[in-house]
């Protein structure tokens, strides 16, 4: 699996892969927003990454004892986006699958 991001609760920080730096900075910007606002709302560390499949998948991790990490919210909360941002999911597999994996060229 390849990450494409990563947004802490913790240290407030927020990580985007340069090997994917040819996504459209609109876009980019639209993958920051999503996953700060994830990590600010339910806490932990969010991270996308590609699967096998290039289809983007969203994990969650949290430190062990934080009491203020909801994970049944995180849960929701990820099938929210996944329903929300549907087309936003399609696209970054389309272009993982022609721009990073060179299928369909």
């Amino acid at each position: 699996m390849e990450t494409l991001c990563g947004s802490s609760w913790y240290n407030k920080q927020y990580y985007f892969n340069p090997a994917f730096s040819k996504i459209p900075k609109d876009v980019q910007d639209e993958i920051q927003i999503m996953c700060v606002e994830f990590t600010e709302d339910v806490g932990g560390i969010l991270t996308i990454e590609f699967g096998e499949d290039g289809r983007p998948r969203f994990t969650v991790r949290a430190a062990e004892g934080d009491q203020r990490f909801d994970e049944i919210g995180s849960e929701l909360r990820i099938k929210q986006l996944q329903n929300e941002k549907e087309e936003l999911m399609e696209q970054l597999t389309t272009f993982y699958r022609i721009f990073i994996k060179g299928e369909g060229l």
